[in-house]
């Protein structure tokens, strides 16, 4: 999210403080989507994604009055989001049956081939949480190492180890899922 972007939903979060519906929804507008799309790769199907959504929304509405400003916006959103997806996915590991995959929805690798974006999306979906966090932050999202290590509360330079342990992870799993020999 730029600055501009940001300070847009610092606003509509002073509008939520006030009690205002209307700024609610616009903050939701104009932040739902790409939280969607992260909780939908970090979850791996867009019904759980939603439902994390929407329970991160309903935190952000409840935590409005609560927010100090010590980090942007949208770190704080992200961040809230995250530990929603993380939640899930503890829940998820204690009743396994009860989460159905429909697969991941990978934006960056929309543009890609069929059968490699399958293979991609998969290999993401393996990945440890923090590594598939600060991987879909970064090259899915777009964030900045600063931005990502702020969501993750973690330093910048473990954001930047966590992308490049991701990274060298997929390769391996691309190159054996495409007949190469594991590194």
């Amino acid at each position: 999210m730029t600055s501009v972007e940001d300070h847009v939903v610092q606003g509509l979060l002073e509008g939520c403080r006030e009690g205002r519906p209307e700024a609610f929804e616009r903050l939701y507008e104009q932040t739902g989507a790409r939280m969607k799309s992260l909780a939908a790769n970090l979850l791996g199907n867009t019904a759980d994604a939603e439902d994390a959504v929407q329970e991160t929304f309903l935190k952000i509405y409840r935590g409005a009055r609560g927010f100090q400003g010590s980090a942007a916006v949208s770190t704080w959103a992200y961040r809230i989001l995250i530990n929603t997806c993380y939640d899930a996915l503890r829940r998820r590991r204690r009743k396994p049956e009860d989460a159905p995959v429909d697969g991941l929805e990978l934006t960056a690798a929309a543009g890609a081939d069929h059968a490699l974006r399958l293979s991609l999306e998969k290999a993401v979906q393996e990945l440890p949480e923090r590594e598939r966090s600060a991987f879909l932050l970064v090259e899915v999202e777009g964030l900045s190492h600063r931005e990502a290590a702020d969501v993750l509360e973690v330093p910048e330079a473990t954001s930047r180890t966590l992308l490049f342990s991701a990274r060298g992870r997929l390769k391996r799993k691309l190159a054996v899922g495409a007949g190469g020999v594991q590194a």
